[in-house]
């Protein structure tokens, strides 16, 4: 029954996640295209208003024209939109569904025996110092190198170091998809940190400081600037690390720190692509086709290095001869009855039965082996000829009798 209700508790809290995501990505997305589209202004009015770029739009039957204020505005409105609860919905939904599914269950989908065999409390606490120790040592580097000289390169070199450390460390410790979830739920949180440590409490002095009528310092939109650039960027390769969980050829591979950096490389050229090529339509920036062809070229460099090799068990699967239940039940006693067996049934699936496995035929394929993503972490060491025979026992028919 505590199996039942933490499924539906992953599934409502997946939902609220994509759909928040969703919203803050969305309007992360367009606020960045919009600073890269601006134009200054010609109207003579918005300019002794201090309007530094304004952009025409046509949307859904209507015309739009937003302006930029050089720094403030000389009036605040009545009412002023505030852009945060976006990112603070994502990341308490983010968060709650990683409590639910890795950290509840950490013995299970956090923990992998032949990498860091350690308790469940110490593997809990070093996955939330990821969460923590990336934020401080990110903000430290923002802080100390950023307004020198060449910041911005300096910060990205130091950032990028720091996040390859960070993969590696975590696919060294965890098992390979939490270890992918945890570097994305690292990033997001600094994502997150960063609109309220920097952007909002930057924002909120600008707005006290109008409102009191004193001269408003640009620095905090600078600092606001700088940090939403860096969520940017760290966006695309973030949703990868969430992707990749369904995807067990990436996670499962020996080399998956490797792998996990490249596409988070590549997510971060590509999405350099998009934030310049606005710029660059406008007669701003040098051509930027260079960054997506880099990020599509890592990409094929990964789909090639994971191509499947020939498979040896090539002559069984060309035999007629089927698999019966009796040669697969074995197996299934083996690899999968401790967590789909009397005792435990988890996700309220039972293989112990013929009646059972007859249920459970297109599950067992698609999870042994299509996505090999059970028997979980492969904690009860199924091996590849083992997931052969079910695999021939399903395309013979999945006969249970």
């Amino acid at each position: 029954m505590e199996s039942y209700y933490l499924d539906w508790a992953n599934l409502l809290l997946r939902w609220v996640h994509v759909i928040t995501a969703i919203a803050w990505i969305g309007s992360s997305f367009y606020f960045v295209f919009l600073d890269s589209s601006l134009t200054p202004p010609e109207d003579e009015v918005l300019k002794s208003q201090g309007v530094s770029g304004e952009l025409w739009a046509v949307h859904g039957g209507g015309f739009y024209h937003p302006v930029k204020f050089n720094v403030a505005p000389p009036k605040l409105p009545a009412h002023l939109h505030w852009f945060y609860w976006e990112s603070y919905s994502t990341w308490l939904s983010g968060f709650s569904l990683f409590t639910v599914s890795y950290l509840w269950s950490a013995s299970t989908y956090l923990i992998d025996k032949s990498r860091m065999d350690w308790a469940p409390v110490m593997a809990i606490a070093v996955a939330l110092s990821f969460l923590a120790v990336f934020w401080l040592l990110y903000d430290f580097i923002c802080r100390y190198f950023a307004q020198r000289k060449n910041g911005d390169a300096i910060v990205g070199v130091l950032v990028l170091a720091l996040v390859c450390l960070a993969s590696w460390l975590s696919c060294r410790w965890f098992a390979g998809r939490a270890a992918f979830l945890l570097v994305g739920a690292m990033m997001a949180t600094s994502m997150s940190a960063n609109v309220f440590f920097w952007i909002i409490p930057g924002q909120k002095k600008v707005v006290a400081a109008i409102k009191a009528g004193d001269p408003v310092d640009p620095i905090y939109g600078k600092r606001g600037k700088q940090r939403s650039v860096h969520n940017t960027y760290f966006t695309l390769p973030v949703l990868f690390a969430m992707l990749s969980g369904h995807y067990s050829f990436t996670y499962s591979h020996p080399q998956n720190w490797l792998i996990l950096i490249l596409m988070m490389f590549a997510g971060a050229a590509i999405r350099q692509f998009f934030v310049m090529r606005h710029g660059y339509k406008l007669g701003r920036n040098a051509n930027p086709q260079l960054y997506a062809l880099v990020g599509a070229l890592a990409i094929v460099v990964v789909i090639v290095w994971l191509r499947p090799a020939p498979s040896t068990a090539a002559s069984m699967e060309g035999s007629p001869t089927p698999i019966s239940y009796q040669a697969l039940q074995p197996i299934l006693a083996q690899r999968c009855y401790l967590c789909h067996g009397e005792l435990v049934q988890m996700k309220n699936v039972r293989l112990d039965s013929p009646q059972g496995v007859g249920r459970n035929a297109q599950n067992i394929y698609q999870q042994a082996v299509v996505t090999k993503i059970m028997p979980m972490n492969n904690a009860t060491g199924i091996t590849d000829a083992e997931r052969q025979i079910i695999k021939r026992w399903f395309e013979s028919g999945a006969q249970t009798q």
